[in-house]
């Protein structure tokens, strides 16, 4: 991910690191909790940014203002559509991807 240098997220995230994602919508979740780094964009080599300007759409380095890419190593995630599939959304634990 990639935010304003001095935005709420990652004046958050360099406070405290433990992180919840939810994504895409609330009809087909995936729940993501983790660790996450702040990184400003000055440190973030050439093929990482391009790639991440490749796979959004979006190329931060050509934006005026500092910017702060943002990595998270998960080590839970849920995931679900709808609530039959309530049950068993556990699918990552401290880490390690459950069967």
């Amino acid at each position: 991910m990639c935010t304003g240098a001095t935005s709420v997220t990652a004046r958050n995230v360099r406070v405290e690191p433990r992180v919840r994602l939810s994504l895409p919508d609330s009809f087909d979740v995936v729940l993501l909790q983790g660790e996450a780094e702040c990184f400003p964009d000055q440190e973030v080599s050439s093929d990482a940014a391009e790639a991440f300007a490749v796979k959004f759409g979006w190329d931060p380095r050509v934006e005026e203002g500092p910017f702060t890419y943002v990595r998270v190593v998960p080590s839970t995630v849920r995931a679900w559509r709808g609530e039959p599939e309530l049950r068993g959304r556990l699918v990552m634990r401290d880490g390690v991807w459950l069967d």
